[in-house]
């Protein structure tokens, strides 16, 4: 499976698209649940939350047609740039935007949905622990890092560990809708890999292995987080 150049490329571009969306999609519900919980309006927090919340509902179809409408050669951008004189910017296909981009969709859609997971975390923490640090003098900074951080982190730790274990999933429907815009150079990665070589071309054995190798990886990936958050003093998956 690794002498073939199209499953080196096709990792490669997991392993990265992957990692960025481990490294600004995953901690991003958690910073805005951070910061609607730190909202003194009630009525301001549940507005913000339904917005956020309602792109999770819409099919990956509609959001790349409305991502293209807005960041495509005709979008609204390009309008933009025509008017103050400058050219034209077709970022839906520039392929070394791609990466950057399908993080930065994966958050808009994604985000309102894990903000609910962690506002649930929030409630669960006693209101006098806030009292308490508020009579210590902690500003609502200082509560945040010490009283609301530490009491959610259970959850972030167990939701981490899950997403470790999908660590080669990236989204096929996704991938697919804008693969032909950028190319299988910036676009090609394993879950496509599987589908165009082994349903399409019908190599099963090829696609097979890369499933496995895929499920293989995230077993290990589990299992040693698992043990690392566990010896960090972390209560860990299982």
């Amino acid at each position: 499976m690794f002498t073939d150049p199209e499953v080196i490329t096709a990792l490669t571009n997991t392993i990265i698209i992957s990692a960025l969306q481990i490294l600004f999609a995953f901690p991003a519900p958690v910073a805005l649940a951070l910061l609607l919980n730190s909202l003194l309006s009630v009525r301001v927090q549940r507005v913000v939350q339904a917005i956020v919340y309602l792109p999770h509902f819409i099919s990956w179809v509609v959001v790349i047609a409305i991502w293209q409408q807005v960041l495509g050669g005709a979008g609204i951008i390009n309008d933009v740039l025509a008017l103050i004189g400058l050219g034209p910017q077709n970022v839906m296909a520039d392929p070394d935007a791609f990466k950057p981009l399908v993080t930065a969709q994966v958050i808009w859609k994604e985000i309102g949905w894990g903000t609910i997971i962690f506002f649930a975390a929030i409630s669960t923490i006693p209101h006098d622990r806030y009292e308490s640090a508020a009579i210590d003098g902690a500003g609502a900074w200082r509560r945040i890092w010490h009283v609301t951080l530490p009491g959610i982190m259970p959850v972030i730790v167990l939701l981490l560990i899950l997403r470790l274990g999908a660590v080669l999933t990236v989204g096929f429907e996704q991938i697919l809708l804008q693969q032909d815009s950028v190319g299988k150079g910036a676009a090609q990665v394993l879950d496509t890999f599987v589908y165009f070589r082994g349903v399409i071309g019908g190599d099963w054995g090829l696609a097979a292995a890369a499933g496995l190798f895929k499920g293989a990886v995230g077993t290990v990936m589990v299992i040693g987080a698992n043990w690392l958050s566990k010896r960090l003093g972390s209560e860990g998956l299982f």
